[in-house]
């Protein structure tokens, strides 16, 4: 086991960023599924063209990967979750945990209260995995965005320790926009455990610390993305570099590459990812049914207009 360990080590020196874990370890149920994971895809509907993609990687002191995020074939839900470091099976936990969320989210109706449910049951079904391999406890934190509506200008976003969503801009020059609040023991005015940091999440997912999951909604409009990330990236990148490199007119993709190699350059020396969804409506599609509107609106005035002069 541990001449393989030292390999998987070896080959992620060589290309550092992955979507996941090694795939040569023996994660479990999933693990070939994410591992192979696409980190760029393009969903087009009658109405809206939605671009996702993501990066992730491993961070310098860690085997493998512990932060896990959905692998981009959902319709409207992306999730990121972050292992929690010390914690027992923290990539297990992470990967559960994205996993249990789309089983009870994806291909359903979505709302607040729906999310919330979700996190909660997922808290007990992580817990209760964890506990099935050993009696130590292990959880993650979690952000994760739902689009709505056919145009999927408005999004739920949700989080459950100090993984972010933020919104951002490509046609102005703002800084990103975080639009949650990291439930830390400063945030939340709580004393740490002993050895702790007033800095660490009070809240995860898997261990019984969730309470009241955090819900929200969010407004695109045009031009507009939502960004998730994991504390890897947050805590070495400003909302000043977030909405500069994700201005660039690089593949969305090549983007996400850019902040994960960014927060190494910063120091960063945890697991680091980041998910980008980016809905655009289609034109062609709206502007036909304006004219189709104005159309049927014109015939209906014609026809009470000859009404009126028949009678």
């Amino acid at each position: 086991m541990r001449d393989a360990l030292r390999a998987a080590h070896r080959r992620s020196l060589v290309n550092p960023i992955t979507p996941h874990e090694p795939p040569s370890l023996p994660l479990g149920r999933g693990s070939r599924e994410s591992a192979c994971a696409p980190r760029h895809s393009i969903r087009t509907t009658a109405w809206v063209r939605l671009e996702a993609a993501a990066a992730s990687a491993r961070g310098k002191r860690r085997l493998v990967n512990e932060d896990w995020h959905s692998t981009l074939d959902s319709r409207t839900l992306f999730v990121v979750a972050d292992g929690v470091g010390g914690g027992a099976m923290a990539a297990r936990a992470s990967r559960e945990l994205v996993r249990e969320l789309h089983a009870s989210l994806d291909h359903r109706h979505v709302d607040e209260s729906a999310i919330r449910d979700a996190l909660l049951r997922a808290d007990r079904e992580v817990g209760r995995s964890i506990a099935s391999e050993t009696r130590a406890s292990g959880a993650a934190t979690v952000a994760l965005c739902a689009g709505c509506g056919r145009l999927l200008s408005k999004w739920l976003i949700a989080w459950v320790g100090d993984c972010r969503v933020y919104r951002l801009s490509t046609a102005t020059d703002q800084p990103a926009e975080l639009l949650t609040v990291d439930d830390t023991y400063r945030q939340l005015r709580e004393m740490p455990p002993p050895g702790g940091s007033s800095d660490d999440p009070a809240r995860m997912v898997g261990n019984g610390a969730v309470l009241e999951p955090n819900v929200g909604q969010a407004v695109l409009g045009r031009g507009e993305m939502l960004l998730i990330c994991s504390d890897g990236v947050h805590k070495h990148l400003g909302p000043g570099d977030l909405g500069r490199v994700m201005r660039e007119s690089a593949p969305l993709a090549r983007r996400c590459r850019r902040l994960v190699a960014l927060a190494r350059a910063r120091g960063s020396s945890d697991d680091a990812t980041v998910l980008v969804v980016h809905p655009e409506p289609r034109r062609a599609r709206l502007l036909g049914l304006a004219v189709g509107a104005f159309a049927f609106a014109a015939l209906v005035v014609a026809l009470m207009t000859t009404l009126m002069v028949m009678q």
